[in-house]
């Protein structure tokens, strides 16, 4: 059976070799450099204690020093599994997930065309080559030298020129190449009206574009003249050229990738040359289309973070979001990318050109993660200042995020996201004083960890003057959600609102809200916070009696107590806020708007006091329906009547 041209190509770019070896040999960690694809280990084919068996898995070969085996994964499976060639193709393609093609007679014969259609194109890319030196390239050489490229990058990159006329159709038919040929190639076109086939490249500076094996597949022109109707213009799909599989200078930039270079994704020709001229030698582009998942595939296999580089502009950033919405459900451990942006209106080849080599190797450095620019796309310009469009927020990151398959995976972005969120939306309040309102303002400042415990005095806490019953309340509510923290989700944003008293209580209400989710919440915080600010919390006596601490993991009955508990401290931490609001109001007469705000405020209260009845919400029930501890040492509230009248008890 014949195999269809690219079939064997295609199944060694979706192969890593290290794995297809690494399921026979045992690799030397010690000589290895995994991140770089340099693998050794002691040879599978002959007997030896030393590690001689070396793996490129950038190129995909390998090579013993001692019994001198070389190949590639096809030959290795060959030799170790003992079968024979289509026995190992067939595999390979099915952990590539590659379905072997159906028998095709006419496979050899496409085979055969393919190999003449890349001799036609080199005989095409030494044409324009040739063609640069005439005196009709005058303007495509000064244009070259002003975009900073010589006579040896030139020759290097093998730029050739197309004239207006006496092109490569007569060159090559010329040289009696068919002319079915030419236009096979993508060389030429037939005409639309019936005339003569014509020439596709005319009048425009040539890019030859080779496959990851060097050889040329295909052409880019960039045009000379300003009213060109394309500025640039790739060949056509052919036998030989899908340029959504193709990436310029793929093969040379494999190899830099290889020898730790890293890998750059840039826009077109121009940008990649200027790259690779500066020294950052492992620069790519796709061609005429935006970035597929075939690109990533081939991007994944030589660097595990390929840089994209975008142009600052509106397009460029435009392009880096789509390449995330293609890239989120293809991202496994260790396969992600990263994005730099180039300065607005800028694009590699001028950062290079205007600001030198070391703003770009900064830029390059300087690079974001993925989840920084899907943060970036959802929140950039918008304002989030009413609960709806932060459920839309909300909303928007959730989908993205489900788009991605490893779970693992998922779990970690929906964390950074959460990170993220919190610094957009964390408050910092500040004191109030001389009876005017609180101000509020956002704080997107990083969250520093204390260094060492909070310290907090008497009067902080229980001494003169504070609200007891409100500090009180504000443990019970910490203490639950610490000790069950699956009902965190329900009274997230009852939490994101509550105003603290005590300086500890603002430090652990603000890292539970930051570790939501977190596996194992409570370790999360001590680890944070420390572990006196957690002792200090549970060693409370109405902790320990009148809180969900009391059933940790109990989710209905820490349902109950958080929301019995909020309920009560919001109501009475809002009248105060109504009674100042109201003070401030009064500039004349008191009117009925007035008078109403302030009953409404006192019937909260009354309401949120009264919860206890028919419609409670239980720490624990009795038959009566009242809250009782489970030893009968009282309700919440009885502990709370019992801490007041020892506070206020003369010594």
């Amino acid at each position: 059976m014949s195999l269809p041209p690219g079939f064997l190509d295609e199944l060694r770019n979706r192969l890593s070799l290290g794995q297809v070896v690494g399921r026979k040999v045992m690799w030397d960690t010690r000589k290895s450099n995994q991140g770089k694809g340099d693998l050794w280990a002691p040879c599978p084919f002959h007997q030896e204690k030393s590690a001689s068996f070396h793996v490129d898995d950038r190129k995909g070969f390998y090579y013993c020093l001692g019994c001198h085996a070389k190949g590639d994964a096809i030959s290795f499976v060959r030799e170790t599994e003992n079968v024979g060639f289509m026995e190992a193709v067939q595999i390979l393609a099915g952990e590539a997930g590659m379905p072997m093609p159906q028998r095709d007679p006419r496979a050899q014969e496409k085979a055969d065309e393919r190999t003449e259609l890349v001799d036609v194109m080199e005989q095409a890319v030494q044409h324009f080559r040739l063609n640069l030196n005439t005196a009709a390239a005058g303007d495509a050489r000064d244009y070259l030298g002003r975009r900073g490229l010589d006579a040896d990058a030139q020759a290097r990159w093998d730029i050739g020129f197309a004239p207006d006329s006496g092109g490569v159709l007569a060159h090559l038919t010329g040289k009696s190449v068919a002319q079915d040929k030419v236009i096979a190639a993508g060389l030429a076109a037939e005409s639309d009206r019936g005339g003569a086939p014509y020439d596709r490249f005319r009048g425009r500076i040539i890019f030859p574009i080779r496959d990851a094996r060097g050889r040329a597949i295909a052409l880019g022109g960039r045009a000379m003249a300003a009213d060109a109707r394309a500025k640039y213009l790739n060949s056509p799909e052919t036998l030989l050229f899908d340029k959504s599989r193709t990436l310029y200078n793929h093969g040379p930039a494999r190899e830099a990738a290889g020898k730790g270079q890293p890998l750059i994704v840039a826009e077109g020709y121009m940008d990649v040359i200027a790259l690779s001229e500066a020294g950052f030698t492992a620069a790519v582009a796709p061609l005429g289309t935006a970035v597929t998942e075939h690109h990533l595939a081939l991007l994944w296999r030589m660097a595990d973070e390929p840089i994209i580089a975008l142009d600052g502009d509106t397009a460029g950033l435009r392009a880096a979001m789509r390449t995330i919405d293609i890239a989120l459900p293809l991202l496994e451990a260790g396969k992600s990318l990263r994005f730099a942006i180039m300065p607005d209106g800028l694009d590699p080849d001028d950062v290079l050109k205007k600001q030198g080599k070391p703003a770009m190797q900064g830029l390059i450095d300087g690079a974001i993660p993925m989840v920084q620019l899907l943060w970036r796309r959802e929140t950039e310009g918008k304002v989030f200042d009413s609960p709806e469009r932060k459920a839309a927020l909300d909303k928007a990151l959730r989908e993205k995020i489900k788009l991605i398959q490893d779970p693992s995976i998922r779990n970690h972005y929906g964390q950074a996201i959460k990170d993220m969120r919190w610094e957009l939306f964390s408050i910092k309040r500040t004191p109030s004083s001389g009876g005017q309102r609180q101000d509020w303002s956002r704080s997107n400042s990083k969250w520093k960890k204390p260094a060492g415990p909070v310290q907090t005095s008497k009067s902080s806490a229980l001494g003169a003057g504070a609200d007891v019953e409100s500090h009180l309340r504000e443990a019970a509510i910490l203490a639950t959600l610490l000790s069950t923290p699956s009902v965190l989700s329900a009274f997230e944003s009852d939490l994101d609102r509550l105003e603290t008293q005590d300086p500890d209580h603002r430090v652990l209400r603000d890292a539970i809200l930051r570790h939501a989710g977190a596996a194992d919440l409570k370790q999360v915080v001590n680890a944070e916070v420390g572990a006196a600010v957690l002792e200090k919390l549970f060693g409370q006596a109405h902790v320990q009696l009148g809180s969900g601490a009391r059933k940790p993991g109990d989710a209905e009955f820490a349902h109950q107590c958080l929301k019995e508990s909020f309920a009560k401290l919001f109501s009475r931490q809002s009248q105060p806020k109504e009674v100042v609001d109201a003070m401030s109001d009064i500039a004349g007469e008191v009117d009925e708007g007035l008078t109403w705000r302030l009953k409404m405020a006192a019937e909260a209260v009354v309401k949120a006091e009264k919860i206890q009845g028919a419609d409670s919400v239980d720490f624990e029930k009795a038959d009566n329906g009242a809250l009782v501890d489970k030893d009968e040492k009282g309700s919440f509230d009885d502990l709370l009547s019992r801490i007041k009248f020892a506070k206020d008890r003369p010594e």
